[in-house]
């Protein structure tokens, strides 16, 4: 689990510069779609947590499901890369299990749910087949935009307009938060959770990049 203390500014604010057409490309793909989440979420930052967490558990788990394919054709080692990626993917259904028991789902969610969920895992399965560099880079680039949405909902409890209610005991759980752990410190954990996986997916895109994997 990444780790960074909550005034670590650089952890918070790292940024991926575009190095080539590729990034650009990956990065104005997640840029439109946070139009889109700012359009219909606005600051419902539970429920944008609910419906986005369902999606981000994709990559993950489409990522290693490839990797494995391509370790056993090619009768290679996968240095580690299925289990991380899998383990991604949990990681990321786990945020989605704390924050159903947060902000419960409306039918029109559920139905963004299944909507979202069947485009983005089509769209992206395409992608990671034709181009796996930018399909982690894009990976890279939504979890940037992860760690700003949670540092948001952190300052709306910090401020007072969302009510900081006790955290989930599941969530208390995995994370080994304190017994009386509350939303504030469960945001916390996730967004340390995202800049892992922002910084693990930009350093996969960097190595196939340098041609240290394919």
């Amino acid at each position: 689990m990444f780790d960074f203390k909550d005034d670590d500014r650089d952890a918070l604010t790292r940024h991926h510069a575009p190095q080539n057409f590729s990034d650009r490309v990956a990065l104005r793909m997640v840029k439109l779609m946070r139009v889109f989440a700012d359009a219909f979420f606005a600051k419902r930052y539970g429920h944008r947590a609910v419906v986005l967490e369902t999606v981000a558990a994709v990559p993950g788990m489409v990522g290693g499901m490839l990797q494995h394919l391509k370790a056993l054709r090619r009768i290679r080692d996968d240095e580690g890369w299925i289990r991380e990626l899998l383990d991604e993917a949990e990681n990321e259904r786990m945020h989605l299990m704390a924050f159903i028991k947060i902000a419960q789902p409306s039918l029109l969610e559920r139905g963004l749910i299944l909507l979202g969920q069947g485009v983005f895992f089509n769209l992206y399965f395409l992608l990671y087949l034709i181009a796996p560099k930018t399909a982690h880079r894009v990976v890279g680039y939504l979890e940037e935009e992860a760690v700003i949405s949670y540092t948001q909902y952190l300052d709306q409890i910090d401020a007072g307009h969302v009510e900081n209610v006790p955290a989930p005991q599941m969530a208390i759980d995995y994370w080994n938060l304190p017994p009386d752990a509350r939303l504030r410190e469960l945001v916390i954990a996730v967004r340390a959770d995202e800049a892992g996986h922002r910084d693990k997916n930009h350093d996969y895109a960097n190595d196939i990049a340098a041609g240290r994997r394919d």
